[in-house]
């Protein structure tokens, strides 16, 4: 017989086509994206076992139209014009609907990319709250072998700010660059194996420029922050986010971590969760922290984090000062700087966590987007989140 599979049949691609040079290529990250586990060696993070209330539907939402930069246009086709997957939206609280595409299934898990990142500090918050973690400690004082790296003489917050003077680049499609080298630690691309992600951290260099002063997006930062929480903790990554934050949020479905040859999280963008799991996040930071009655971060941390800390000056000495103009930026979460008052995180090839507290609305969006950075897109993406915020 020569009839296609069902897995063909629904993909538009065998198995088979899917490898590890290709996994976030379009259109393979189409099936990638919610089964990295098959491809990365993954751990996985137990949630509480609750029932998930059934799927909503956007209805009639779907028509509606919102007006971009570029025109009018109707809410569906901007969901398939960004390569969504998976969008829930919630409102005070309540989910009010969820769309997915048909090549993604309801109560499915998909990558979220650098949202790993806002999850990692949501867990140094927490410790910080316990007494057991400073974030305006010097990174040595928790990993020691950092001296003589560009983490030698940074603060942790330095790092969570994204302010550590790194001599390094985001170059996602460059085989030959540092950051080529850095994905083959984290066993993300082909020829893995020899160089675990905590030796590659240790040999990166810093620049001229003093930390602190300019806003820098360098993913290893985020990797070495889940590295601190858990020298912090005395715990593994996936232990920890389990324990202080998935069970405590009531997470329905189980998450998982991409993990390296030393079995090192990668805190940076390895989390895969559900699209409501996603949200529930985002509506406990909307909350100031709880969820389910019980507080989960300290209210001091969240409102540090989406109100008041962060620098102007350093993110407007950054690269990213087009998306959000009077934005800032304050433990791995975006403050956009809009009257809404609405911060976010954001993830390569569209993942987005939204939340527009005078709205009451958080929105996680899920998707496959065949570059990982567009920026022109991005900017639609933030202008869509708060049109749909005004019309749900």
């Amino acid at each position: 017989m020569t009839g296609k599979t069902a897995f063909e049949t629904r993909c538009g691609f065998a198995r088979s086509a899917v490898l590890l040079s290709n996994w976030r290529e379009n259109p393979f990250n189409r099936w990638s994206f919610q089964n990295v586990g098959e491809l990365v060696p993954s751990a996985p993070v137990a949630a509480s076992g609750g029932t998930e209330p059934p799927r909503q539907e956007l209805g009639s939402l779907l028509g509606e139209k919102v007006s971009l930069a570029s025109g009018p246009e109707t809410v569906a086709s901007f969901l398939a014009r960004s390569d969504t997957d998976a969008l829930t939206i919630m409102k005070a609280g309540t989910i009010v609907g969820d769309w997915f595409a048909p090549h993604m299934d309801f109560g499915g898990r998909h990558i979220i990319f650098s949202i790993s990142k806002s999850f990692t500090a949501i867990l140094a918050g927490i410790l910080e709250g316990e007494g057991i973690f400073d974030p305006e400690a010097p990174v040595i004082s928790y990993v020691p072998e950092a001296r003589g790296s560009a983490y030698g003489d940074a603060s942790i917050r330095h790092v969570l700010d994204m302010s550590v003077s790194l001599d390094f680049e985001e170059a996602y499609l460059d085989p030959e660059s540092a950051f080529a080298r850095y994905r083959r630690a984290t066993l993300w691309n082909p020829g893995g194996g020899t160089e675990s992600l905590r030796e590659f951290i240790l040999t990166l260099q810093r620049l001229a420029e003093p930390h602190g002063q300019t806003f820098r997006y360098r993913s290893p930062n985020s990797d070495l922050l889940g590295m601190l929480v858990e020298r912090a903790s005395g715990k593994r990554l996936t232990d920890l986010l389990r324990e202080k934050l998935w069970l405590p949020l009531g997470a329905a479905s189980e998450a998982s971590i991409t993990v390296d040859m030393e079995g090192t999280a990668r805190t940076a963008g390895g989390i895969s969760v559900t699209p409501r799991d996603l949200a529930r996040v985002g509506e406990m930071m909307r909350q100031g922290g709880t969820a389910n009655g019980r507080r989960v971060v300290p209210e001091a941390w969240v409102r540090d984090t989406v109100e008041t800390g962060g620098s102007s000056e350093a993110w407007q000495r950054g690269t990213m000062a087009f998306l959000f103009p009077e934005g800032r930026y304050r433990n791995k979460w975006y403050q956009t700087g809009a009257q809404s008052g609405a911060f976010c995180g954001i993830g390569i090839h569209g993942q987005w966590l939204y939340v527009n507290p005078k709205a009451e609305v958080v929105i996680a969006k899920m998707s496959s987007q065949p570059v990982p950075v567009d920026d022109q897109l991005d900017v639609e993406a933030a202008a869509f989140f708060e049109a749909l915020s005004r019309m749900v």
